[in-house]
């Protein structure tokens, strides 16, 4: 059959890379694929200012640790980089610019119909993480008006904006950065929110707070215990306290969650409303899955049926999901052990 694989990983961002790495020390025959340019290409295209809330030494996939101060934080460049040199250094096998249109599953094969190909596999990782489709809430009744809408996916830089109020909507850690970097820019920034935020220091007493998530045994703990259930239901808080500096300050001003958006004029849940020249939609991501036609692998909120990336389907799994099974799955720290375990699947499959 033309282009047979054993196994074929679709993603070649961390999840697929680390999963590539546990197949090549395993000697099983593989292909990672991409629909990038380039290896690395999804931190690149992210705003410029990102820098990572985990140190380079809790940043770093197995085998091979991120050059530099290990207590330093990593940028976005700094992790393409450290991604193409994880590639190059362990030869991982990949190619680029293949975007897969539809997977199904026929006679105990894989077909994946392509932008460029047909491929087939006995087994396959879909690694495509948990940035896919960005989401916007559908609050906007009009765009008249001179504004400018972007969502924290293709936001790059202030340059992107124009003059006069900004807005940034969403509570996690991308908004959070965003409207530190705007307002450091010298704009009057706004911040909406849906929930109260919690600010976690990036350390305490001299260390990472990552390093007392991992010694308290919560960073790893996996669903399948107390520990990892009870910190699954807390909210995702902020690593740094700059936004919650800022705000002290009064340089950046917090809204209540937002109610509707008419051209210009952006009504909030408490009744008061802003006129705003920008807005910066940073509310999250939400799967997409539709190129997958296989009965029973996804749920009809579209998420992935699986078990700690097991799926029903012989040979079928996931990897980099969001709390796929502990709090450091979505994690380049944690990307590593979610991928051995699979492995020891795909070896085993491999055997029967």
């Amino acid at each position: 059959m033309e282009h047979e694989y054993e196994v074929i990983i679709i993603g070649a961002g961390q999840a697929g890379i680390a999963m590539s790495h546990h197949l090549k020390m395993k000697g099983i025959d593989h292909l990672m694929i991409d629909s990038s340019a380039q290896i690395g290409q999804s931190w690149l295209s992210r705003y410029k200012s990102l820098v990572l809330f985990t140190p380079k030494r809790f940043s770093s996939l197995p085998g091979m640790e991120m050059e530099g101060d290990p207590e330093s934080y990593p940028t976005r460049e700094e992790m393409a980089v450290y991604l193409q040199a994880y590639v190059s250094h362990f030869q991982l096998p990949y190619e680029l610019n293949i975007t897969v249109n539809r997977l199904e599953f026929e006679d105990n094969v894989f077909r994946m119909t392509t932008n460029k190909k047909m491929l087939y596999a006995r087994q396959v990782v879909v690694a495509t993480g948990a940035f896919q489709k960005p989401y916007i809430p559908p609050l906007i009744t009009s765009t008249e008006g001179e504004i400018v809408q972007l969502h924290s996916s293709t936001y790059v830089s202030p340059a992107n904006l124009s003059e006069g109020t900004t807005l940034v909507v969403g509570g996690g850690n991308s908004g959070a950065q965003i409207a530190v970097e705007l307002a450091n820019d010298q704009r009057d920034v706004f911040h909406a929110i849906s929930a109260p935020m919690r600010f976690l220091p990036l350390r305490l007493f001299g260390q990472s707070i990552f390093h007392w998530l991992e010694k308290s045994g919560l960073l790893y703990a996996g669903l399948d215990t107390k520990r990892g259930r009870w910190f699954q239901k807390k909210n995702d808080p902020v690593f740094g306290m700059e936004l919650k500096t800022l705000i002290k300050a009064g340089r950046v001003t917090q809204k209540t969650r937002v109610r509707e958006v008419t051209g210009q004029l952006v009504t909030f849940e408490d009744g008061t409303q802003l006129t705003a020249n920008n807005i910066i939609w940073a509310t999250g991501f939400v799967p997409d899955y539709d190129w997958i036609q296989i009965d029973g692998v996804i749920s009809a909120a579209g998420q992935p049926k699986h078990e700690r990336g097991v799926t029903d389907i012989k040979g079928l799994f996931f990897l980099g999901l969001p709390w796929q099974h502990q709090r450091g799955s979505a994690l380049v720290c944690g990307i590593g052990k979610d991928a051995a375990y699979v492995a020891l699947y795909i070896e085993k499959n491999l055997q029967t």
